[in-house]
Order: structure tokens, then sequence, then C-alpha cells
């Protein structure tokens, strides 16, 4: 194949033949690159008619196949089907959102017409604007925990929360991990994210606590494991109508993923497991609810999962298992990124109708007020890399935005949740303006938010986007100011005397849009006392315009230790940092108080 067909070939696969990179210097893809792109994404012919198409509430819908008039009927859902006539190729608006089914010369379609945008905090409480609060599951502590944060916790955190006027509890991802392999606990490679990780549920019986401020997974696992067998035996000893219920609603899904898990065990207790963590979930989110949380949880979807897990073992079609996510070479990694994690194949997704991508929102919303979407640009591109290449010789793949996004604003509004597009870093030009008018809020970063040298005023910041001080992948307010997220780096070489050097004058500059949005006054302390400053980041973020303000619980406590630091393996303990109070203590402090009632004063139209 010369190289003109290759190119061909690659654009109409969906390859980016031609980009941009982040200095903004074009730049295009090897022809090797692509053919071995080409070679594991195996294109080939769709079906003429999809099984699947997306539309929107009062706006015609194209269907293919149909060149100039075709009768047919149309089932809205729920309701009889109706005689309908297509012509030259469009079907007329539909003014109710649902999954409904078109049927026209011999084809069935399922017709998925969304609202246009998804629900949002403005659906929730027009014209206020909300806070909430940031958590690691893993990292809350509660008497008789074995160790590991869980639901339990959860919910104790919410109930507190609610007190002083917190809306929504975002949490760190809690899809199935590897109960064979508790070394992988990795919140973001998971096994499926169609199930939970019963690690960070409540085992039901009294267990110790370790003091360590680290999480040793491997021991703490063994121990839960433990409980959680003696409980299944006991579950074992008389029958349960909502566990079979539970195992007939969540069907072959839930088969497939404990045929993976129950390999080298019962099978059936691994079910068992997943019936505990969905109910510990849905008590967790009843009882942030109850407490006054209008939001409630929020979940949190990865990007990509692990090849040889659960969900692409039991759906390799649906996913690109020769290529991995990643990031191409910039500034800041000047080799690229490869994550080692792999997502759905575009064309996998349109032969399949979208199932899997509709069922992985439904089990991310299930329990939860919200969804946080994990670099949510791949629902637009992902740089891919081929197996054994490097992450320079990846490309961007297309995916297909509009029925995505449709989809998220169908399901948003079937579950009534908030949907947050993490959208940080390389961002396509038009991708925010496209989460815009989705109704998907982005999210805006205190360390992200500049012109320059210069911080932004909060008025500045984006009013569509949800307000941080920080990320769980970022230096917390406390860390940033006293240089330890520096001298960290510095220790493992990925912090250059450059960034060192630079720091004072960043200082500075914050100190200063601190004080001209009249957050502070007076001089900026010193490196070494952080106090001022967090209380100060925490009331800056929140006079941004945005609907939502969510703080990491580490910056209501202070800490100066981040919770992962990406680019380490085993130099850094990433998803090991446990809170030393329990999880009902904690904002008791007087300093978490006080950050606490800051948010309240800075977020007009609260409630008392």
């Amino acid at each position: 194949m010369n190289d003109e067909a290759v190119l061909q070939r690659a654009r109409a696969a969906g390859i980016a033949v031609d980009w941009i990179d982040a200095s903004g210097r074009p730049q295009r893809v090897s022809i090797a690159s692509l053919q071995r792109i080409l070679d594991a994404l195996h294109p080939g012919p769709l079906p003429n008619v999809p099984p699947l198409l997306t539309a929107t509430v009062g706006e015609p819908t194209v269907v293919p196949g149909v060149e100039q008039e075709a009768a047919g009927e149309l089932q809205l859902e729920g309701e009889a089907a109706r005689p309908i006539t297509i012509y030259a190729s469009v079907l007329p608006a539909i003014d109710r959102p649902g999954y409904h089914t078109l049927r026209f010369g011999g084809h069935e379609v399922a017709l998925a017409v969304a609202p246009a945008r998804c629900f949002t905090v403005g659906d929730i409480a027009p014209g206020e604007r909300l806070w909430g609060l940031a958590v690691q599951i893993y990292s809350l502590r509660r008497p008789g925990d074995l160790g590991i944060g869980d639901t339990t916790a959860v919910a104790m955190l919410a109930k507190s929360a609610a007190t002083y006027g917190a809306d929504a509890l975002a949490l760190s991802p809690a899809h199935s991990l590897f109960a064979n392999d508790p070394a992988r606990f990795g919140p973001y490679s998971p096994s499926s994210r169609l199930f939970l990780n019963p690690l960070l549920i409540d085992a039901g019986m009294d267990g110790s606590e370790p003091e360590s401020a680290l999480i040793d997974w491997p021991s703490a696992s063994a121990k839960k494991y433990a409980l959680f067998r003696r409980r299944y035996e006991e579950f074992l000893k008389a029958p349960s109508p909502e566990f079979d219920a539970f195992v007939h609603e969540r069907g072959e899904s839930l088969a497939d993923h404990i045929r993976f898990e129950g390999r080298n065990s019962d099978p059936h207790f691994h079910a068992f497991l997943q019936w505990l963590a969905d109910g510990a979930f849905a008590a967790a989110q009843k009882a942030a609810k109850d407490a006054g949380m209008r939001i409630g949880l929020i979940t949190d979807l990865a990007i990509g999962l692990d090849r040889g897990g659960a969900q692409v073992g039991a759906e390799p079609d649906a996913f690109l298992t020769d290529l991995s996510i990643g990031a191409p070479p910039d500034q800041f990694n000047p080799n690229g990124q490869d994550w080692g994690l792999t997502s759905f194949s575009p064309q996998g997704l349109v032969a399949s109708g979208f199932a899997p991508f509709i069922a992985t929102l439904r089990a991310n919303m299930r329990h939860a007020g919200g969804l946080r979407i994990d670099h949510a640009m791949g629902l637009m591109r992902l740089w891919l890399v081929p197996r054994g290449g490097s992450p320079a010789e990846g490309a961007y793949l297309a995916y297909p935005i509009d029925d995505l996004m449709r989809l998220v604003a169908l399901e948003s509004h079937r579950h009534r949740a908030i949907v947050i597009g993490e959208d940080l870093g390389t961002v396509p030009a038009d991708f925010r303006a496209r989460c815009r008018a989705a109704g998907i809020a982005g999210m805006d970063v205190l360390w992200f938010e500049r012109d320059g040298a210069r911080f932004k005023a909060p008025g500045e910041w984006r009013d569509d986007a949800v307000a941080m001080t920080t990320t769980h992948d970022l230096p917390t307010v406390a860390g940033w100011w006293s240089g330890a997220d520096l001298e960290l780096r510095r220790g493992i070489g990925t912090a250059s005397e450059a960034e060192i050097a630079e720091r004072p004058k960043e200082r500075a500059s914050l100190w200063q849009a601190f004080t001209e949005a009249g957050v502070v006054s007076g001089d900026p302390p010193p490196p070494g006392e952080t106090d001022a400053v967090v209380d100060a980041a925490i009331g800056f973020v929140a006079r941004a315009p945005g609907p939502l303000t969510i703080v990491p619980l580490e910056d209501i406590v202070g800490t100066t230790e981040q919770p992962n630091l990406p680019g380490t393996i085993d130099q850094h303990p990433n998803w090991r940092r446990r809170f030393t109070l329990p999880a009902d203590r904690i904002l008791q402090q007087p300093a978490a108080e006080r950050r606490l009632r800051r948010l309240n004063e800075r977020r007009p139209g609260r409630r008392p």
C-alpha cells in the first residue's frame, strides 16, 4: 500500500493525520505509525443502518438508508407504536426524550432522543452557587475499618459536611479492581467500570483499625476478604430474594464479571460482594441526601481500563486491545505518556448500538447525584499508542462526540445526575464550547487559572466550570506554598532548577491576586506558614462564578501531601495516604471549620 493510500485509509478511520502540538506547531503522523495504528484498529465496513441512532429533542433525525421516502412505525418508550413516514432520510422531530424504537424497511433501530443539555446544578438550585468536598474514599478513617476507608466512613463524612452547608461529596473512582491481586490498587486502572471495588465497603463485622498513616493494601485486603468470607458463609444459610433480584437485574454483565473474578474461587461469592457493594453505595447516597445534600455523591469515571481485566475480557470487540491511551510529547513530558490503559473502539461502539458506553454511564450514575468524567476530551478524541510503540508514535483518534454527548445528556436526566468533564491539559479548540452547549461543567483549577505570570481574578474564571483549589494529581495549597511539591519532585528528578527558582515569584503573584480579590491583606507569610494561604485560596476559588465549588479534603485540613504524584510508581506512596481523625470528626477541627465558613460566606444565595 503506497503512502497516499495509507493516509486516505487513516483519515477514513478517524485518525488525525495532521495535528497541532502543545506549542502550537503543526505535526504529521508518520506513515509507519499510521500503518501500525490501522492494523490495531482493524477498521471495516459498518452496517448501512446502525442499531442505534441518537437525536436531540425537537430536532429532526437523519436516518441512513432512506434515499427518498419510507413508511414505518415509531414506538415511543412505554407507548404503543404509531405510523410514521421518513422523507429523504429525515425523521420528523420528536419532542420526548427516551429510548424509542424506529422500524422501517425491515430494519429496527433504537432511537436515543436526548434533552439538549445535561441535568445541571441550575436544575437543582436555580440561581444558587453550591459547594462540596472531594475525598479519596480509601483515605477516610473510622473505628473498625480494617485499614481501608469505606462507604460507612463516606456516609459519616457526608452527614458531617452537610451540617456545614455542603451539597456534594465528590469521590475517587470506586471501580472494580483485581480481587486476586490486591497490589494493583490504583483507582484509575480498573478491571471493570461496570462494577464496584468491594474493598471500599464495610465488611460488616468488628475489626481492628491499623494506626498507620499509609494503607498496606495486601495486608488490609486479606483481612477484609477473610471477614467477607465469614459473612458469605452466614449468607448461604438462608435464601435472599433481594440478592436474587440483583443478580437477575445485572444479568449477563454480572455473570461475565464474576466468571472473571471467580476463576480461582467461587464466582457466587463475588456476586455476593457486588450485591453488598451496590447496597453500600446506595446507602451512602441516601445518607448524604437525607442529611440535606442536594447533589450528594459525585462518582468518578476513569478514562480507561486495564486490557487484562474483566470488562475487556468479556467484550474484546468493544475495546482497542492493541492500543493504549496516552498523551503526545509536550514541554512537560518530552517523551509523551503511555498510561497503559485501553478504551472503547469507536467502530465497536457504533456496531454495538453504544451498549457498552450506555452500560458504563448507568453503572456510574446508579447511586449518585453527579458524575465526573476523567479526561473528558476522550468523548471527542484520544491519543492512542500502538502496543510496543513509544508515545511519540501515537496519534489522535476521533470519537463520535455528538452521539456520546447526547447519550450522556439522556442518562444524566434519567438519573438526575449532574456531569462534570475534566478538561485539563491539551484541550481541542472547540471542545469546551461543545461541553458548555451540552451542559457538561468544566473544571477550573487554581494552579492553571493564569494569564502569563498573573493569577486570574475569580471573576475571570468560567461561569460554567466547577471551581477547585487543586486535584488529586496536583499539589495541595499547603504543599505548593511551602514548596514541598518541588522538594518531592526534585528528589525523583522531575523538578527543574528553573521551576524551583520561579516559585518565589509565583508565591508573590498568588498573594497579589488574593489581595486584589479582598480575601487577604498585608504581606505574604513565609513558605513555612501555610494556614493563612490555605484559608485565602478557599475563599478565592469560592468567589468564582461557576455553579459549584469543590475543595479537596486535603485542603480543608491543610495537609502538604497530595494523593498521587503522576509519573511515579514506588517513589511516592500513591493512593495510600489516610487522614488521622475519623470521618465524622475531621471537619470539627478549628482550621477546617474556619475554611468551611469561608465557603459559605463567599457563595451568594446559600441557605442558612
